[in-house]
């Protein structure tokens, strides 16, 4: 890893972006948020690439260090030609979000169609194949993101559905059939997430609860600026919030995260564990990059319970 940058809590790679469009064997018109995970030893990224005809798709990626990536040149997950998807999925698939549990791997992403955009969800195995499962959200609904264990017997997933910009909580006894929604926690005013949230990468468990990392949206003359901050779940009870950040772990610094198809902006869907306390961040930058940062869990968990207090 590169020369730490200490404006954030998290530090950029100084080589950023690790994937750009020179990277890609195919011409496209943007790349923007990465799911992520490791196995084996090798890391996998799942890319949102919007093609040329204005169609995004979510592209896999592989690589033997963390670093250096190789994008496939047919997509991992496209718009399905299934009757039973089709409808859903015509007009694109974007934001992949990994999450592992048990024997396989469950994919959640955002899927546009004719009757606007839907959270889908599906797994796989090994990454050499795809099997749907279904639609799992009304729409619009968007940043779907599924914990790596059942709470109280049942499965649970983050959302953010499109009315009122916040993050939601909802269960299933068969990852198809969802409800008991609740919210979790909303934007606040005054601070840097005051116009919306989402959740950006899958829950992880640590000793004091459930992690997240999460985005917040500021209006501003100049337009929309995004930022990540971090907060702590309840690890029985994850509608209770028990910290969270008043200050971003991230924001929009360098240029490459300033200027492109979509200006100040830092997100990701998806982060790494290397050993027990190291992250590795995986972002897009201005929806014309993907971008890597460091952490540590450490880090993370002072910043978000010595933030001066403010609301949850």
């Amino acid at each position: 890893m590169g020369k730490k940058n200490k404006r954030d809590i998290v530090h950029r790679w100084e080589e950023n972006p690790i994937v750009d469009m020179g990277d890609l064997p195919f011409k496209c018109l943007n790349i923007y948020n990465a799911g992520c995970i490791k196995i084996d030893g090798q890391y996998l990224l799942l890319i949102t690439i919007e093609m040329l005809d204005g169609r995004p798709s979510i592209f896999l990626a592989t690589s033997e260090d963390g670093y250096y990536f190789r994008v496939d040149k047919d997509p991992f997950i496209t718009s399905s030609k299934d009757e039973a998807f089709q409808v859903f999925e015509e007009r694109g698939t974007l934001d992949a979000r990994i999450t592992p549990f048990d024997d396989d791997y469950y994919i959640i992403y955002s899927a546009m169609g004719r009757h606007g955009i839907v959270l889908m969800l599906g797994k796989t195995k090994n990454f050499t194949g795809f099997n749907r499962i279904g639609v799992i959200s009304l729409p619009d609904t968007k940043a779907g993101a599924l914990f790596p264990k059942k709470i109280n017997g049942r499965f649970a997933m983050l959302e953010r559905p499109n009315t009122g910009g916040n993050i939601w909580i909802s269960y299933s006894k068969d990852l198809l059939t969802w409800g008991d929604n609740e919210v979790v926690f909303c934007p606040r005013s005054g601070f840097w997430d005051n116009n919306r949230i989402g959740c950006a990468v899958p829950p992880l468990e640590i000793e004091k609860g459930w992690l997240v990392l999460y985005y917040g949206v500021k209006e501003t003359s100049a337009g929309p600026l995004t930022k990540m901050g971090v907060a702590i779940l309840d690890k029985d009870d994850p509608t209770i919030v028990t910290h969270r950040s008043n200050i971003p772990i991230l924001a929009p610094r360098e240029p490459y995260e300033r200027i492109g198809d979509r200006n100040n902006l830092v997100f990701s869907t998806g982060m790494i564990l290397e050993g027990e306390n190291e992250i590795k961040l995986y972002y897009g930058a201005a929806d014309t990059c993907i971008c890597l940062a460091t952490t540590t869990i450490s880090e993370i968990i002072e910043v978000c319970e010595n933030s001066g207090g403010g609301e949850f």
